[in-house]
This record gives C-alpha cells, sequence and structure tokens, in this order.
C-alpha cells in the first residue's frame, strides 16, 4: 500500500492564481472536488484531496495573516506560495517556473547614507527563509520539459517599475530569479508554526520598465497550472529546518 500524499496549504495572492493551481492539483491527484471553505475572516480556502488552496490576499500583511489563521486550524506537512511574478531576466523568461532556494524581504529594512540596510543588519529581525524541497521539485518540473529557475525570489511591497529599480536589486541580491509580494509573508507565518515552505510561482513580466503590453498572464497562468499537474507530491513529506 502507498503511502499516503502529505497534505499541503497552498497561498496565493487571489483568486485566479488559486484558479490555476487547483486545475493543476486536480490533474496530478484526480479527486472530487475542489469543496469550498470559509475560514475565520472571511478567507476563502478551497480543499483538493490533501491539498487545500487559499487566497489570501495581496501584499506580504495579508498572506501572512491568512496562512497564519489557515495553520491555526489545520495540521500541514508543507505551506507554499504560489502565484505569478516577475522575473528578473534572463535568469527566468518569460513563461518559465521560478523555484525559491531562499524567500528573501527585499525592501524590509532602512535607507541610510551609506546604502540600504536590511532590518537583520540594523539588529531587529530576519529577512530571509530557506525553503524545503527546492531541488526535487525543480527537477522534477525541468524533466518534464517546464523550464525552471532556481535562485532567490524576492518579497517586495510596492512591484519594480523602473530599470534603475531593478538593478538595485539584482545588485543587492545576485542570483535573484523573480519578485513577488506574497513569500515572506507565508513563510513568516509557516515558520512561527514549525511548518516548511516553498514558494513557487511562473513568470508573467520582465522586472523592470513597467510594459503591459508585454505582459504575459494567460501565459503565466497556463504555466502555474501545468507546474501544480507535475509537482512531486509524493516527495514532499519531510520536513526542514528553516533559516532566519
Amino acid at each position: 500500500m502507498s503511502a499516503p500524499l502529505p497534505r499541503l496549504l497552498v497561498v496565493t495572492a487571489v483568486a485566479p492564481e488559486a484558479a490555476a493551481v487547483l486545475r493543476g492539483v486536480q490533474t496530478a491527484i484526480p479527486h472530487s472536488g475542489p469543496v469550498p471553505h470559509e475560514l475565520p475572516g472571511g478567507y476563502a480556502l478551497e480543499r483538493c484531496g490533501p491539498v487545500d488552496v487559499l487566497a489570501a490576499g495581496v501584499g506580504p500583511a495579508a498572506a501572512a495573516a491568512g496562512t497564519a489563521t489557515a495553520l491555526t486550524l489545520a495540521d500541514y506537512d508543507l505551506v507554499v506560495s504560489a502565484g505569478i511574478a516577475g522575473g528578473f531576466a534572463p535568469l527566468a523568461p518569460l513563461g518559465c517556473a521560478v523555484v525559491a532556494e531562499l524567500i528573501v524581504a527585499a525592501d524590509l529594512g532602512a535607507e541610510t547614507p551609506e546604502g540600504f540596510a536590511t532590518v537583520t543588519e540594523l539588529g531587529f529581525g530576519r529577512v530571509r527563509h530557506r525553503t524545503a524541497h527546492s531541488a526535487p521539485v525543480a527537477a522534477a518540473l525541468r524533466a518534464a520539459g517546464l523550464p525552471t529557475a532556481v535562485g532567490p525570489v524576492l518579497t517586495v511591497s510596492t512591484v519594480t517599475g523602473s530599470a534603475a529599480r531593478a538593478a538595485e536589486l539584482t545588485d543587492r541580491h545576485p542570483g535573484a530569479v523573480a519578485e513577488a509580494m506574497e513569500g515572506f509573508g507565508v513563510a513568516e507565518a509557516a515558520a512561527a508554526h514549525g511548518v516548511p515552505v516553498l514558494e513557487l510561482r511562473t513568470v508573467s513580466n520582465a522586472v523592470g520598465p513597467r510594459d503591459r503590453a508585454a505582459w504575459r498572464i494567460g501565459e503565466a497562468f497556463a504555466a502555474l497550472e501545468r507546474a501544480f499537474a507535475l509537482l512531486p507530491y509524493d516527495r514532499l513529506h519531510h520536513r526542514a529546518q528553516h533559516e532566519g
């Protein structure tokens, strides 16, 4: 008899991201549903077999609050921050998947005469979490032919809109593959509950000057669905240490 699949909480910002994730999960794990649940605070959660998908809202604060609410009500083996993201060229082109090795709060700190200082450097807390399962997840996606970048994924409260800001972020965070707005909030809540975290996204636009005509949101949603259809669910059991 095969072992039961791990129980996952997947946290997205908005309903269209959650819907893409659920389509992928249903392809990978045929199951009746999804079954809707409303959590305290009005959060919408959809249950599909061993995977719960939560649309928690935009930004790290909303993500942390929604994730913490769900984690107080059920036990999970892994929390996944998921959705679409901006990719740093050339490491993460449009339509590819990105798997975080580190989740980094890129703008949590202070401007000083010497430049930006993180809250860790200021002595107030942490700005990064090391993820669980990044290597097997990336290997599974690549083996199935989905282009996948692996590296730090940055959490920002203000989306980058200029080449100068993009250059500043990559200078400060070499090897960064993407930026999004929720990962660090999800990771903080997961760490508080002792649950490992992963961030898995797909690229809808390049980080830099805002050019909506160049965005490929539909392609990113299709890639997100495919990523969750390809996820190696049976390999996501073991817990891992968090890095502050």
